[in-house]
């Protein structure tokens, strides 16, 4: 059976190892610990996973350990009996119960608190779970894959994680390669991404110029593909055409490049470069207050993102918000990925 890779794109040596790796892992039931920087696709990764599974037309179920307080990510995971906390009216199954028979992604696993953790290590050994307030246990059958950014055996070693939590999550390990690994996938996922965005705005076709191909190929991409894909995004928006151009590209690649940024000539002051957005802005794109707005703090949040190489901690500190307050914004935008 044909290897399904869909939403994948590319095809350097670096990537062909792991989908020699995952073409082998898919279809058992061992678990899977993925590791790679952020921003580099690990959902989906682990996606593809579960598609080339015996799971999949089964559940697939995914958390972000990261995202939800630590109170209430028990419950998320475990579910919770009636009566077990303050609002809680009803019971509700977890997620292990709602993958049951298929796969859940524990993703940013290495942000759980170490008290969950032995409650994760009881789900993998015994294959059962434990309602909030409940009395009883209940079997599940599921496939458990998680993902993280962090270096687990330095946690280990700095006891921030549980040591046997860790090797019996890291049975398959499968690492993602950082985007400046896989040279030859810059350009096709760089091609693939903008003309994504052209279609969604309707607007003509771009094409990328010789030489911001080779400044694209040669820059570090800290952020990984997420990085990749926010600066096709805004060129998108902001290349006036037809052929992308080095003065088009953002200034880090410029002057990783050897290229001094060309001076805007209005903004000789801070202030100068700088234009509120106007009723008539609105008007021309369509939208009302809560749409424009909405658009404004998408850019502003891939923006960050961005500048911070796809750390939401430096992210938030750009925002001038807490990490808790940007994930839930990125959650709601569906932006916050592995």
């Amino acid at each position: 059976m044909a290897l399904n890779i869909d939403g994948i794109i590319g095809n350097s040596p670096a990537l062909r190892e792991v989908y020699k790796v995952l073409e082998k892992v898919a279809p058992t039931d061992s678990t899977v610990l993925v590791t790679g920087e952020s921003g580099t696709g690990k959902e989906l990764l682990v996606r593809a996973l579960h598609k080339n599974s015996k799971r999949a037309d089964k559940p697939f179920v995914p958390i972000n350990c990261g995202a939800i307080p630590k109170e209430l990510l028990e419950s998320e995971l475990f579910g919770h009996e009636k009566g077990a906390f303050t609002h809680a009216i009803r019971s509700r199954p977890g997620r292990f119960e709602l993958a049951d028979g298929g796969t859940i992604f524990l993703d940013e696993i290495g942000e759980m608190d170490l008290s969950l953790q032995v409650k994760i290590l009881r789900a993998l050994q015994e294959k059962e779970i434990e309602r909030v307030g409940g009395t009883g246990t209940k079997k599940v059958d599921v496939r458990v894959v998680a993902a993280t950014n962090r270096d687990l055996e330095g946690e280990v070693a700095a006891g921030r994680f549980r040591e046997d939590l860790f090797y019996r999550l890291n049975v398959i390990p499968m690492h993602l390669p950082p985007l400046r690994e896989r040279g030859e996938d810059i350009m096709a996922l760089a091609e693939h991404f903008l003309k994504g965005f052209c279609q969604d705005k309707d607007r003509k076709q771009l094409s990328l110029g010789a030489q911001a191909r080779a400044m694209l190929i040669g820059y570090d991409w800290p952020g990984n593909v997420r990085e990749l894909e926010n600066f096709m995004e805004r060129l998108s928006i902001l290349c006036e055409g037809p052929h992308v151009m080095p003065e088009d590209l953002p200034e880090k690649i410029q002057r990783a490049a050897g290229v001094e940024p060309t001076p805007v000539a209005a903004a000789e002051s801070p202030q100068q470069g700088f234009r509120w957005p106007e009723l008539k802005d609105m008007r021309d794109k369509g939208q009302g207050l809560k749409e424009f707005l909405d658009e404004i703090e998408e850019r502003l949040l891939q923006e960050a993102l961005a500048e911070a190489s796809g750390v939401k901690n430096q992210a938030a500190e750009l925002l001038g918000i807490k990490r808790t307050t940007l994930i839930e914004k990125l959650k709601k935008r569906n932006l916050l990925d592995s």
